[in-house]
């Protein structure tokens, strides 16, 4: 199956490699493009990263930047969704389009405080019931990614026969 246009996530100085090994299978299984921004909280040979993404790491397309500014500039004309648990809106209540950019913090601190302000039309949330602060990274990505693909028609029957 040929993705014209793939959905994008976007994490901007991971920290935790299992976190990073499973995004990176997730994208893996959905023909994602991973994005590793800034600084890494690990080495990319780190076995935790490897064994997390098991045997499937040529099957993710991974870009790695200095910096955000740089995704920007390769992809001007992207359509960027920030996440936060300060967001206003939820992740469901967003209409996500083919090749939409799905941006993650890092998990000890999210985005960027000036990041969110500048996005806030394009900052969104994943809601917790309860007195649980946050959601793993990988889960929350996971969440909004294929919340991302229903909604653009991808999870219907076209879908590898390799179905979980």
């Amino acid at each position: 199956m040929k993705i014209e246009k793939p959905f994008h996530i976007v994490l901007i100085e991971p920290e935790i490699p299992p976190n990073t090994g499973n995004i990176a299978r997730l994208c893996g299984a959905t023909r994602t493009v991973l994005h590793l921004v800034g600084k890494l909280g690990f080495s990319t040979d780190d076995r935790m990263l490897k064994r997390a993404g098991l045997d499937y790491w040529d099957e993710v397309e991974i870009h790695y930047w200095q910096d955000f500014d740089q995704v920007l500039k390769n992809y001007p004309d992207g359509r960027y969704f920030f996440t936060s648990k300060k967001a206003a809106k939820s992740y469901s209540e967003t209409c996500f389009h083919e090749g939409d950019f799905l941006v993650f913090g890092k998990e000890t601190k999210g985005l960027p405080d000036e990041l969110l302000e500048a996005n806030r039309d394009r900052t969104i949330r994943i809601p917790i019931f309860g007195k649980v602060r946050s959601l793993n990274l990988s889960t929350a990505a996971g969440i909004v990614l294929y919340e991302a693909l229903r909604q653009t028609g991808r999870l219907s029957g076209d879908a590898d026969e390799n179905v979980v």
